[in-house]
């Protein structure tokens, strides 16, 4: 199963208002694991970016005046995400934006369903407890001490590691399908080989004459006993 793990940086907040992506940061997962393929590109708005966006990612004005337009990059950005499932902390977002920038060149949108939003899935599984990308980092014991500022890819690194533990977390070697991995290791394969490969000394079951003779007394002592009603031997 492909699933692709997303965030964004924008110039603002509503792409309503004409707010535009600057940022785009992407890792391909494979089975809930990394699989080391990555998207990342700054983006020219083609506008000015808000004070108060700056201060949390930190992308100036300046800093992005060379950059590409998204319509230069979204062939690549779209054969990236391919037809998988998107990992997106606030979905709901980080689709908006994605989709403004689509309509503006005349494309379709994706469709949300699409998107598995992991700030949903937090709350569902934490009621009533902070559910930003810094509280899970630290409910999970996630290092994120480098993330100074907000940054597409720093969060969608950070990103992957909380979806595997709002997932349950990894298990490595459970895998019904052979995928060329190490085998699990198992109880057997921590013993001492001799304890693992001694067996115990075969034992006679054939029943001596005296349990044989007991077993007769027994036997006698039954009062309609069943396999006399069914014509069927003693046991």
């Amino acid at each position: 199963m492909r699933e692709v793990v997303l965030d964004t940086e924008t110039t603002g907040l509503n792409p309503g208002e004409g707010h535009r992506i600057i940022e785009i940061g992407a890792l391909e997962m494979v089975n809930h694991i990394p699989t080391g393929k990555t998207y990342h590109v700054y983006i020219n708005p083609e506008r000015v970016v808000d004070p108060d966006s700056i201060a949390v990612h930190g992308l100036t004005n300046e800093f992005l005046d060379d950059k590409p337009l998204f319509a230069d990059i979204v062939d690549d950005f779209m054969a990236f995400l391919g037809d998988s499932r998107l990992v997106i902390h606030n979905a709901a977002f980080d689709m908006g934006f994605i989709n403004a920038e689509l309509e503006r060149l005349g494309r379709d949108p994706l469709p949300m369903d699409r998107s598995l939003d992991t700030l949903a899935l937090a709350r569902s599984k934490f009621p009533g407890a902070r559910a930003n990308l810094d509280a899970l980092c630290r409910r999970f014991s996630i290092d994120n001490s480098h993330r100074d500022l907000h940054g597409a890819m720093i969060d969608t690194d950070l990103l992957a590691e909380v979806y595997i533990e709002l997932i349950g977390g990894r298990q490595m070697g459970l895998s019904f399908t052979d995928t060329g991995a190490a085998a699990p290791v198992t109880v057997m394969d921590t013993l001492p080989v001799a304890a693992a490969t001694s067996a115990r000394k075969p034992r006679q079951h054939a029943a001596s004459a005296e349990e044989l003779k007991a077993h007769q007394e027994f036997v006698e002592k039954l009062k309609n006993p069943l396999w006399l009603e069914l014509g069927t031997t003693q046991p």
